[in-house]
């Protein structure tokens, strides 16, 4: 039996009784009068409508399906694409970058909405470690190599123009991205996909307004993390209490639900490697200068329109939008809060999709003009 030092063994007797108590918060979410709107769309039926496709991480490039399977260095990421109206020649994509830890299943309620909304096609990443694509266990899982892939996806299929929608740790990424973008715009280097405008919800905008609970994501990455999202693959009732805290205290989650992000969480063995992709947070505050809004939105305004969704009861990123309002709402920043906890994606799809629809139809018709 595996013995832990004293520190572990107390993480896991906290854990232990944080999940005990999430029973307690259970009982009380099955009696609340909260109607939710149930996913008609299972996760099987979400990635039946993409595919799987070999990228190479070292040069950063999609390759052709089939290939690359010799190769040592080519695992298998999962793209979604949506046409709903004919191609123009040269259309504003929308890009939607996921959220940790549902990844691209997270936008399937959203996506409905969206169903025949004129935004353009609609490009859906999944990083490596999420949903169907692969999680190898020795892989620098980060916000860095996140990006090269959306790059890498936007290269292969030719995307000159893109509005992002970010969601969750994906913020951090759309940082990232418009960061390497303002450099190449004052090196003169040609810009193979603009960057037209984000909507960054729930997610990270500044280091310093981070606010983890202790036992969320910090307890993932501690010793006892391993231990507690193995228990987690396997039973779904540790998977419950583990997800609970992403929605707010009087959302009631239907059993079906649960089934569902298990479902598109654990491919693969993906709930027990959560903790390897769970530190965004760390490099966030690394790199803070770098991925800082305030700092890009003052620097690419002119050519990039900025808008920020938050969740009055989101204990992950609830400072964000807060911040961000109060840093530049003076100076124009579109800020929008709404109701529930972290997991909008879930609580308020209907919501999300209008201001989707809202924020990139503006973006497309500033390039058009």
């Amino acid at each position: 039996m595996t013995n832990y030092s004293p520190a572990a063994t107390a993480i896991l007797e906290a854990s232990v009784a944080v999940i005990a108590n999430a029973a307690i918060d259970a009982q009380r979410h099955e009696t609340a009068p909260t109607v939710i709107e149930i996913s008609k769309g299972t996760a099987d039926e979400w990635f039946a409508d993409g595919h799987r496709v070999p990228y190479d991480r070292r040069p950063g490039t999609v390759l052709p399906r089939g290939e690359g399977r010799d190769s040592p260095d080519v695992i298998e990421v999962f793209r979604r694409i949506t046409h709903d109206a004919p191609r123009d020649d040269n259309p504003v994509w929308t890009s939607f970058l996921p959220g940790w830890p549902d990844g691209s299943f997270g936008w399937a309620k959203v996506d409905r909405h969206l169903s025949g909304a004129d935004i353009g096609p609609r490009l859906f990443v999944e990083y490596v470690g999420h949903g169907e694509s692969d999680k190898p266990s020795a892989y620098p899982y980060g916000t860095d190599e996140r990006a090269d892939l959306i790059e890498a996806m936007w290269r292969a299929e030719g995307i000159r123009s893109t509005f992002l929608v970010a969601f969750d740790y994906s913020s951090i990424v759309a940082l990232e991205l418009l960061s390497r973008q303002q450099e190449r715009r004052e090196g003169g280097v040609d810009q193979a996909t603009k960057i037209v405008g984000v909507l960054l919800i729930n997610g990270g905008l500044f280091a310093e307004a981070h606010t983890h609970p202790w036992f969320t994501t910090p307890v993932l990455k501690s010793p006892i993390g391993g231990l507690v999202t193995a228990l987690a693959q396997r039973s779904k009732f540790v998977f419950r209490h583990l997800m609970m805290p992403v929605w707010s205290k009087d959302f009631v989650v239907a059993d079906q639900e649960f089934d569902q992000l298990h479902d598109a969480i654990g491919r693969r063995n993906g709930v027990s490697i959560l903790g390897k992709t769970a530190d965004f947070v760390d490099h966030h505050r690394r790199k803070a200068a770098r991925l800082n809004l305030e700092r890009l939105f003052h620097t690419n305004r002119h050519a990039v329109s900025f808008h920020v969704v938050g969740s009055a009861e989101d204990p992950f990123e609830g400072r964000q939008a807060v911040t961000a309002k109060a840093r530049l709402g003076q100076h124009g920043l579109d800020v929008r809060l709404l109701p529930g906890g972290h997991l909008t994606t879930s609580e308020h799809p209907a919501l999300l999709a209008d201001i989707i629809q809202e924020v990139a139809l503006g973006a497309e018709h500033v390039m058009a003009a």
